[in-house]
């Protein structure tokens, strides 16, 4: 038994049916593009060959105003895990489940669980960095080739990379919102205040599942205190959207927007399971517009793709320029 200290949080991400067509007909090995020495949580995958590489050329070339969509994929190449990938994702590893939204809101003890687990794995959660997949988006949103960016993370690699022209679908695990008064703080500052109401709390740990959240028995969580909202007193919830709630109407119509002024879409990272992002693919599809699908495994999307690529995010985009 050891302490640990890793993060807590929630991605978006799994595979669905077997893709109409993956172009993968030849594969040359390129150097990984997980950091060395950090723990990969990218599924196997071969390269995608030179052919396959001018194809995704060709389609970003084309476009003008081009939307992105991204996934849990991107980050995997950071060291944060998903939750489907097939070997390396939680539900390939352990039996555990991401927290629901009617089990935070109705359970004190749901949310001191919760929170107990955040607070231990903040510091290393907080602490990963963008890849060359963010870093080569940033580039394209310089040079004014992407339009617009939806991401179903709610890590803020995006935004550590630079981004503006952004949409964090999902939220953002460095924010806190109250689910009284609606006051949103960082989560940073929650933090100091964990540790001021918890100084000598401490927390053993037997195992870390594939998310980065620690494996901590219920006895050890009884004497942690959760502060409350310090403006109204209500109940304090990461600003994401767990699962069984819903993305607000306000984003939804907005990212709508965006990709109505857009001409081409690019799903990077992301099987599109969930329907809060597999949504504008099918208003992509009713718009007719072109649509380029870039993720290891089958989407839910593929059928309305006429370009599927498989392979690591970072090895690819970073091989595509932005003309």
């Amino acid at each position: 038994m050891a302490v640990l200290f890793y993060p807590s949080i929630k991605i978006f991400s799994c595979y669905m049916r077997l893709p109409r067509q993956i172009l993968t007909p030849h594969t040359v090995r390129r150097a990984s593009s997980v950091p060395a020495g950090m723990v990969s949580f990218v599924p196997a995958c071969s390269t995608a060959d030179a052919h396959t590489l001018e194809l995704l050329q060709d389609f970003v070339s084309r476009a003008r105003r081009l939307f992105v969509i991204t996934g849990a994929g991107l980050s995997t190449e950071s060291g944060i895990p998903d939750y489907r990938s097939e070997g390396v994702g939680l539900y390939a590893r352990t039996d555990r489940r991401p927290m629901q939204y009617s089990e935070f809101v109705r359970s004190a003890k749901a949310r001191q669980r919760y929170w107990a687990r955040n607070f231990v794995g903040w510091p290393q959660f907080s602490s990963h960095k963008p890849n060359s997949a963010h870093r080569a988006l940033k580039q394209w949103e310089e040079r004014g080739k992407l339009h617009w960016l939806v991401t179903q993370n709610v890590d803020s690699l995006h935004s550590k990379a630079g981004h503006k022209r952004l949409t964090e679908l999902h939220g953002c695990a460095h924010r806190v919102m109250c689910l009284g008064c609606r006051a949103v703080s960082g989560r940073e500052e929650l933090q100091a205040r964990f540790l001021a109401l918890n100084p000598e709390w401490r927390v053993q740990t037997s195992g870390v599942a594939p998310d980065g959240d620690v494996f901590i028995e219920d006895e050890q969580v009884l004497h942690f205190r959760v502060p409350s909202c310090e403006a109204c007193g209500g109940i304090l919830k990461p600003e994401v959207t767990f699962f069984g709630d819903t993305v607000s109407k306000t984003t939804v119509q907005l990212v709508h927007d965006r990709l109505a002024e857009s001409d081409a879409v690019l799903v990077a990272g992301s099987s599109l399971q969930v329907y809060s992002g597999y949504r504008f693919l099918l208003a992509a599809g009713d718009r007719k517009m072109s649509v380029a699908i870039l993720n290891i495994g089958p989407t839910r999307a593929d059928h309305l793709a006429e370009l599927k690529v498989s392979g690591r995010c970072g090895e690819v985009l970073s091989a595509i320029h932005s003309l």
